[in-house]
């Protein structure tokens, strides 16, 4: 398209946001959390309070507002709903329009270490052919996308509805691609789902069935089903590990999201402290979260949380996946009907699956009959924020799914 139909609107906090926040993390009052030096409970004070300290003193939010402003942003009204979105326009020949959609506690920014590479192959050594026109909106109220006083009921299956438009009727794309990880796989499944002839094809970091968040207990990763007698202790051990790596925030965001939300909304140290956790867990750091986000990057992360207070509407859609079930759209197979590329990496393998049996273990479950998988593909490195964690080989993966499909 050689004429973006929108003008951008870049990003500007408030000085009396960023005011309000340094008096807040000022006026901390912190909990007492003895025999914790092995985080056995939860997030460990002292390295807690040796972020926040940074937060307060070493922090820049204008410097990171800088690199985030180096790309284009635009905010619009898509269906009454407020959607921000960030944009790397492509260099090519002809190059493909892509929608990028995150998950949680992600936000727009964690694709940021793709979006270049994706938009101008050619100056990271790849063919200019492959260009995306890369759009990366915030998901409905994360960030950004906010706030959302008229819609409570936002979820995976209704941001499908939105990008959908958002593509081709407020940008007038006739087709496109899809691509997310996280809920943010969902909404793209989703899209392939019920709007499969107007993709190009899709590439996701999960393949879950759509169905994930339906019935009465889809706040409990097991199902309610016990742990199975006679497992390896090994594997045992992988159980109980993944389970207390998920049960946590399932169960608080699908039961309790409001009440949750109250805390985190009041306190930055409270807010931190909760994503900081999951980042932690989720991540293939080996033990050193550093070693994936540094502190400017975990804060400027939990920054866009902050400034547009929003961490309770973005737990809110966890409750909503499952309040209002997905319900399809068609009833033909495979139930996702666009080409699909799916990622898998290897700290989320499957208890006692090793990475070289993952696509084995995908292709034999009952999941991969809902999708009409094309290129699948695993990696002994990476945990949840793939394209962060694992930028190069996701970027190849996604090539390969839509090479000869536009």
């Amino acid at each position: 398209m050689a004429d973006f139909p929108l003008t951008p609107t870049p990003i500007q906090v408030p000085d009396d946001v960023l005011a309000d926040l340094r008096q807040r993390l000022a006026l901390t009052r912190w909990p007492v959390d003895a025999g914790n030096d092995d985080s056995y409970y939860g997030v460990n004070r002292a390295y807690l309070q040796e972020l926040v300290e940074y937060w307060r003193n070493g922090y820049d939010w204008r410097k990171a507002e800088a690199a985030i402003n180096a790309y284009e942003h635009y905010r619009v009204e898509v269906d009454g709903v407020p959607v921000h979105f960030m944009r790397r326009p492509g260099v090519g020949p002809d190059p493909t329009p892509l929608i990028l959609t995150h998950g949680w506690p992600w936000t727009f920014w964690h694709w940021s270490r793709v979006v270049d590479p994706l938009a101008d192959p050619g100056a990271y050594g790849g063919d200019p052919a492959e260009a995306f026109e890369v759009i990366v909106p915030s998901f409905p109220g994360f960030g950004f996308s906010a706030p959302l006083p008229d819609r409570p009921d936002m979820n995976f299956w209704k941001v499908a509805d939105l990008w959908h438009t958002l593509m081709t009727g407020t940008l007038g794309y006739e087709r496109y691609a899809a691509v997310g990880c996280d809920v943010g796989a969902l909404v793209t499944g989703q899209l392939g789902h019920k709007y499969a002839d107007e993709l190009y094809a899709i590439h996701i970091g999960s393949g879950l069935r759509l169905d994930f968040f339906n019935g009465d207990r889809a706040w409990d990763f097991s199902g309610g089903r016990p742990i199975p007698e006679g497992l390896p202790a090994d594997v045992h051990a992988q159980v109980v590990a993944l389970d207390k790596r998920f049960a946590v925030h399932l169960a608080a965001h699908v039961l309790d999201s409001s009440t949750l939300s109250y805390g985190l909304s009041d306190s930055p140290v409270g807010m931190l402290a909760w994503i900081l956790q999951r980042w932690m867990s989720w991540s293939d750091d080996g033990g050193d979260i550093e070693t994936v986000f540094g502190k400017d990057d975990l804060l400027t992360h939990a920054m866009i949380f902050w400034v547009n207070n929003t961490i309770g509407t973005s737990i809110r859609t966890y409750a909503n996946n499952n309040r209002y079930p997905w319900t399809p759209s068609h009833d033909r197979w495979p139930v996702v009907e666009a080409p699909t590329g799916i990622t898998f990496v290897g700290y989320e393998n499957p208890p006692g699956v090793t990475t070289e049996q993952r696509v084995r273990h995908f292709v034999d479950s009952d999941r991969a009959a809902w999708y009409n998988h094309v290129n699948l593909t695993a990696h002994d490195r990476g945990g949840h924020f793939i394209p962060w964690e694992v930028p190069a080989e996701w970027i190849e993966d996604l090539r390969r799914t839509f090479r000869g499909r536009r």
